[in-house]
């Protein structure tokens, strides 16, 4: 009897011990959990699981403890320091929070994992990436973020290497080499999951690359698929369909630039359709006479697939559609930057839409479904194009005085940059707007006699002066109200501007998100602000001098709301109520441009930092 009695008391001990491991071990991240992330069907409700934080990327989060009627009292929770060793630019990674963790990345891929709650660090992962990295990068080791299922921590590495980690242990499982950096390849970009694969893309358009995106299967990181964005050299074999038509559409010795068409920001997944939607960036080089055309011929030819949103199968990577934004580029207007799915009724019809607002400066929104053009509109003043004809599909019509060579230089609108560049926007479904962080100007664009790829900004076949001819004046079309750069809300129903705050911000750094208690908050400059989603009101406006910020994000554990996003130097999570003292500035040991000495006593960030010669673009 009591045999029996001490084997029932063992059971019961073990069943208890077995149930209460169960109960402390996370739910796991699959794809279905991935599918509800972030929206009322969320089976991790508080939790920041992907890039954008739904699946639609609209960055808008169902969390309302924070509202309208405490974010006065919003402060500092915690702050954890983030040394990058050898950093080199701004820290532009967008955090993911699961299971009580923040995981951030950092320049040079280091990735950090923080108690949610403290900020104490669980663990930190260098990729150790290759020495010749910063050196074979136009605008700096930049890394934007991490993607998150079947216990892996995806990360993509600067040099090009594709990284699973354990997400508990932060220990490495799998790496695939996407591309080679020793030939300018590298990576910025966050990657995406796509059921059991993971996309990627590269960057490296400013050197002399052919661009793809490509799946790796989250198992074991073989390669699934790959799409080029730029057809092979003239003689060599196509991969598809696809790319033998994009070649019709080249002409001249274009191939031994390589082509461009990086994949450097700019990917989203739709589950329903089964599509990854890919930004992909411009022509290399800039000149439209390195790549074989003439002033009077220029406008026959497109360049395909540089600077076109391009939708493929999720499972085969073959192309379904594709928009091009920008034919045959001149001027560095990368179809690149975050894209926002939704489901709104435009003109009396619900559409599956796409929107994206890239460095051309026009919104455009797209059918995600097929393709269709529905409407574009500049979001701040343009003169590259004078129009778009929609009765050939939305197709920009290039302004025939946008031309430039040795001899003609052109200013065009807008300028270095973009008008929007990495800097996610938010779309609040409740209020019915897109929250797009914008920079307006204008650059002088002249050509080289011969682009040099170790030249630094020469590789894109600029020079530099006014050229011998005058320039021909170019009416510039537009919004007339948005300054110099700043937050704008656009109604996508209509494309037009909403409300505006000049002066926060703009195309280059933070971000935004907003939430269903009719909030945005948006990172800029070295403020954290708060408006009222409807109306632009502003609500609060915390500084912080400790770099530039990344893009923010909101989650809950133990029944608190956070706001959190990454600066140059710590981590900050804010909440109501939250009485920490600020961290001060200058940044800690470790921070610095190039190589360096971690050890060395640092030097605060020079106001360019990130920035390309030239001004322009961010790969």
């Amino acid at each position: 009897m009591k045999k029996t009695v001490l084997w029932t008391s063992a059971l019961i001990a073990a069943l208890t011990l077995i149930s209460t491991i169960i109960a402390q071990q996370p739910r796991p991240v699959d794809a279905k959990v991935l599918r509800t992330a972030g929206t009322a069907k969320d089976a991790m409700p508080g939790a920041w699981l992907t890039y954008g934080l739904t699946q639609t990327e609209q960055r808008y989060s169902q969390l309302k403890q924070i509202d309208e009627s405490n974010i006065g009292k919003l402060g500092l929770a915690w702050s954890a320091p983030l040394t990058t060793p050898g950093g080199r630019g701004g820290t532009e990674g967008t955090p993911l929070m699961w299971n009580n963790t923040i995981y951030q990345t950092m320049d040079n891929s280091i990735v950090y994992a923080l108690d949610a709650r403290t900020g104490e660090q669980k663990w930190m992962y260098d990729a150790k990436i290759d020495p010749i990295t910063p050196s074979h990068m136009c605008c700096g080791t930049h890394n934007r973020g991490l993607a998150i299922s079947d216990g892996k921590l995806i990360l993509a590495a600067n040099d090009a290497r594709l990284i699973a980690l354990d997400a508990i242990s932060g220990k490495e499982l799998w790496q695939s080499k996407v591309a080679d950096i020793n030939q300018y390849y590298s990576i910025t970009i966050a990657p995406r999951i796509a059921g059991d694969n993971v996309i990627i893309g590269v960057g490296g358009g400013e050197y002399f690359i052919r661009g793809f995106f490509a799946a790796y299967s989250l198992k074991d990181g073989k390669l699934a698929w790959k799409f080029h964005t730029v057809p092979p050299p003239p003689g060599q074999p196509f991969e598809d369909k696809a790319q033998e038509d994009a070649a019709k559409t080249w002409t001249g010795e274009w191939a031994k630039y390589g082509g461009g068409g990086a994949v450097w920001d700019g990917l989203v997944y739709d589950p329903e359709l089964n599509l990854v939607i890919a930004g992909v960036g411009n022509p290399e080089p800039w000149p439209v006479e390195m790549r074989g055309m003439t002033k009077e011929n220029w406008a026959k030819f497109a360049n395909l697939y540089t600077n076109s949103i391009v939708a493929v199968d999720a499972k085969t990577g073959k192309l379904k559609w594709y928009y091009q934004t920008v034919p045959n580029d001149a001027w560095d207007l990368d179809a690149v930057g975050g894209f926002i799915m939704a489901d709104i009724q435009i003109d009396g019809k619900a559409r599956k839409v796409v929107m994206q607002a890239p460095k051309s400066g026009v919104f455009y929104i797209i059918d995600r479904t097929n393709g269709q053009f529905i409407s574009a509109e500049p979001f701040v003043p343009i003169n590259w194009a004078t129009s778009f004809d929609k009765k050939n599909n939305g197709r920009p019509v290039i302004n025939p005085d946008a031309f430039y060579d040795q001899n003609k230089a052109v200013m065009i609108y807008p300028g270095g940059g973009g008008a929007h560049n990495w800097a996610p926007m938010s779309y609040n479904p409740n209020a019915g707007l897109v929250y797009l962080p914008y920079t307006a100007g204008s650059y002088n664009f002249v050509a080289a006699p011969e682009p040099n790829p170790k030249a630094g900004g020469g590789a894109h076949g600029l020079g530099f002066g006014g050229g011998k001819e005058r320039q021909t004046p170019m009416p510039i079309w537009g919004p007339d109200n948005v300054g110099r750069g700043g937050l704008q809300a656009r109604d996508p129903k209509t494309n037009q501007i909403k409300w505006v705050k000049t002066g926060r911000g703009g195309n280059i750094g933070g971000g935004t998100l907003t939430t269903a208690s009719n909030l945005v908050f948006q990172t800029a400059g070295t403020t954290l602000y708060a408006y009222k989603a409807d109306t632009g009101d502003e609500l609060l406006a915390v500084p912080f001098n400790l770099g530039g910020p990344a893009p923010p994000i909101t989650y809950m554990v133990d029944n608190t709301q956070y706001v959190g996003f990454a600066t140059r130097t710590h981590f900050l999570a804010m909440k109501v109520g939250g009485t920490e003292k600020m961290p001060d500035a200058p940044p800690p040991a470790g921070f610095g441009r190039g190589k360096g000495d971690p050890k060395a006593a640092p030097a605060p960030p020079p106001p360019d930092a990130g920035k390309e010669l030239h001004g322009q673009g961010k790969q």
